[in-house]
């Protein structure tokens, strides 16, 4: 009997090139095995109480078990990565603890709680992918080697099996390319700096940022080694970018035989060339360029990359030839690997699917979450595999929120309905390290049975994010501010067409009439930012003894940030009619008021480390070994939160302020500046009976990039009492508590 194209694909992605195949059953014992290693590492008091023993899947799925008495616990799982999914889901359920990207629950008692009866959960999708193309730009170019082991961590006790790596993929082609004509300097002005990678391998720009070292290209390719290594060790596939065309300029005239397509531009930046792929030359290059990542990097099951994106130019190349070569090449070099693509505008193109074995693609999906007339992803798509996705940010806004109705009825609708091919799972926030309990939430569809239930879902959270009080029951008050929450800034759906939540416009360039801080935000507020501000109070009236651990102090951060937030879309109208109306002493009043409201969205944003400016430079500065590197990898990571790029992209491109934030540094430097330049010169406009003078707005911003001075890189300051001022400035009153 031949097999599904479903079965087919799981095979190839679980037993392809350097994927790891399930291990025979067996146990590890205290200690040993990546899955205790990672406990050691998580809960260090408590690594003797936990074995972790390797299963089988139970007919080509992933499954865990959890089960024994107070202090002696077996967790059972397919691979290490299922085991700590397992552990996990005990944790949250059981111990009433939890980790997330975003701070942690760890109050346990010193004999961690037996399980009544075993836990028991299988994967309703083989597939569990995590990570944006622009994960490595949005979320931290520069992150040292503990932060992407703890991310790996968290990633695998969510349950991921799949996670896009694109570092080292400057080193890849460094070297490959001095293979076909050029020199080590000449490729090193055509690499972009590492915040702006990721778009370099979308085949969208070059060289901004650069040159890179070859310092820097060895270290990070050593990192993203030991990155794959760790996520294999693991039991997760990590996905590696593959070849389809992208050459240095000039590239035919240095290679007979070869033969080029120009890009055109992408947002300002010139686009690299395209290498038609039907050649012999891209052959070649394809061949060196496996096998030269093969050796710094390993293989892998699977592969992504993504054909003329966004407006790329096919020329007089038949698409369907090209997919049909770029496809020959990966299986000539990876004979078992899946081909991932990224289900975005119009990608995969019909043409593409048509010409290649569907049976070893795989579409994560983009817009799964995002337009309403996304229906019936079998008929676009062909019948080929995909996951069901969500960016619930664009350029990592500090926004939180997402359209979980969506996730809860589409998901399961579209899996179970007849001929379906969803068979995965795609996290893909294009900054992640932000909303936790949109991951904890969208990673539990894969190990649900049946529809997520919303209510029941945000009553756990508070839970296992901040323990529990006598009893063993949630605060009732930490449960009401979660019913708020669901109900406004993760109770948004797709019928706006958005799948992002509103930034603020303390971040925005300045102006009387704007309405997003990015180009491609939403313009109008997605929730009743009124609701919304009740959960702050609730909070706070959470009980003294639940509000030590990390997991509370974000989520109150989080809240109180974006409730002083919504006030620049409250005050910006009043301010316009004051100025309309030429009435000066109201217009100091509305201003000053604007000023006071982003002191202390600074105050409070301080307080935490990941919203730190300073620590994000500080970060880009740790990988140069001398103060002209240091200088340029600070100013590639300060750029790609601002301008984003040269004043082309960040004015007609539309780039500028895309990666908005509502950072410590950020707020209180460029975002100020902006403001009071801008408003000064209205002020002295009514003065003087005149219209206010024009601001070139990207010579200030390059100004402030080149000289701000250094900003903090420990965090400063007590959320607690931040957050009860702004609940005293707007006389909020909390909703009544909820029992749980």
């Amino acid at each position: 009997m031949p097999l599904s194209r479903r079965t087919l694909l799981a095979s190839l992605t679980l037993t392809g090139a350097g994927a790891v195949a399930a291990p025979a059953a067996g146990a590890a014992a205290h200690g040993t095995g990546e899955a205790a290693r990672a406990l050691a590492r998580l809960l260090p008091r408590h690594t003797d109480q936990v074995t972790f023993r390797t299963t089988a899947r139970r007919d080509g799925a992933d499954v865990f078990r959890v089960l024994g008495g107070a202090g002696a616990l077996v967790v059972e799982g397919t691979t290490p990565a299922v085991q700590l999914t397992g552990l996990h889901r005990y944790l949250r359920h059981t111990a009433r603890a939890s980790f997330s990207w975003n701070g942690a629950q760890t109050r346990l008692p010193a004999r961690l709680p037996g399980v009544a009866e075993p836990i028991e959960r299988r994967a309703n999708v083989r597939h569990r992918f995590v990570f944006n193309d622009t994960n490595e730009g949005y979320t931290g170019p520069y992150r040292t080697w503990e932060r992407w082991e703890h991310t790996l961590d968290v990633l695998a006790l969510h349950g991921y099996n799949e996670v896009f790596l694109s570092l080292g993929a400057d080193a890849v082609l460094h070297r490959v390319f001095q293979e076909f004509g050029y020199s080590a300097a000449e490729l090193s002005a055509w690499t972009p700096g590492p915040a702006h990678q990721p778009w370099w391998l979308l085949q969208n720009m070059s060289g901004f940022g650069g040159p890179v070292t070859r310092q820097l290209l060895d270290a990070r390719a050593a990192l993203a080694r030991r990155v794959a290594d760790r996520a294999r060790a693991l039991g997760m596939t990590p996905v590696l970018p593959g070849y389809f065309g992208t050459v240095p300029p000039g590239f035919a005239d240095r290679n007979p035989g070869a033969r080029t397509v120009p890009q055109g531009d992408w947002c300002g930046f010139r686009r690299p060339d395209w290498l038609d792929p039907r050649g012999e030359v891209f052959a070649r290059v394809a061949a060196r360029f496996y096998a030269v990542q093969g050796e710094l990097l390993g293989t892998s099951g699977m592969y992504k990359m993504d054909l003329l994106h966004e407006g790329g130019q096919a020329g007089d190349v038949p698409v369907g030839e090209a997919a049909r070569a770029v496809e020959t090449a990966l299986r000539t070099a990876r004979p078992g690997a899946v081909w991932a693509l990224l289900g975005w505008q119009n990608n995969p193109r019909k043409e593409i699917l048509d010409a290649v074995d569907r049976d070893r693609l795989f579409v994560v999906d983009g817009l799964s979450d995002r337009f309403p007339d996304v229906t019936d992803r079998e008929a676009d798509w062909g019948g080929a595999p995909y996951a069901f996705g969500s960016i619930w940010n664009f350029g990592g806004h500090t926004a939180m929120g997402a359209n979980t109705p969506d996730w809860a009825e589409l998901y399961e609708t579209w899996r179970t309905r007849p001929g379906s091919a969803l068979d995965g799972i795609a996290l893909m926030p294009e900054g992640a390290d932000n909303n936790p309990a949109a991951l904890a939430l969208f990673s539990d569809l894969a190990w649900t049975e049946g529809r997520v239930d919303l209510a029941e879902w945000f009553a756990e959270w508070p839970a296992y994010r901040y323990g529990t009080g006598p009893g063993g029951r949630a605060d009732p008050h930490a449960v009401a501010a979660w019913d708020v929450l669901r109900r406004t800034a993760y109770g948004t759906t797709r019928a706006d067409s958005w799948s992002e939540p509103h930034d603020g416009l303390f971040g925005a360039r300045p102006g009387l009439t704007v309405t997003t801080a990015a180009s491609w935000s939403p313009g109008r507020l997605r929730y009743d930012p009124e609701e919304f501000a009740r959960a702050l109070p609730a909070l706070l009236a959470v009980a003294p003894a639940l509000r030590t651990g990390s997991g509370y102090r974000y989520d109150l951060l989080d809240v109180t940030r974006q409730v002083v937030s919504h006030r620049s879309r409250q005050l910006l109208p009043r301010i316009r009619a004051a100025y309309e109306a030429k009435d000066r002493a109201r217009f100091t009043e509305l201003t000053a008021e604007w000023f006071r409201w982003m002191e202390l969205l600074e105050k409070a944003v301080a307080t935490d480390p990941g919203h730190l400016l300073g620590r994000w430079t500080a970060e880009a500065r740790s990988w140069g070994s001398s103060r002209e590197e240091r200088d340029r990898l600070a100013h590639d990571a300060e750029t790609l939160l601002t301008v984003w790029g040269p004043r082309q992209a960040a004015d007609e491109g539309g780039l500028r302020d895309y990666a908005n934030r509502e950072w410590s540094g950020l707020v209180s430097g460029l975002y100020t500046l902006r403001w009071r330049t801008y408003f000064d010169g209205l002020d002295a406009a009514l003065a003087e009976g005149r219209e206010p003078e024009p601001v070139d707005w990207y010579a200030l911003e390059e100004k402030w990039l080149r000289e701000h001075p250094p900003c903090a890189t420990e965090p400063t300051g007590d959320i607690v009492a931040i957050a009860a001022q702004v609940r005293d400035a707007l006389g909020l009153k909390a909703p009544a508590p909820q029992g749980r």
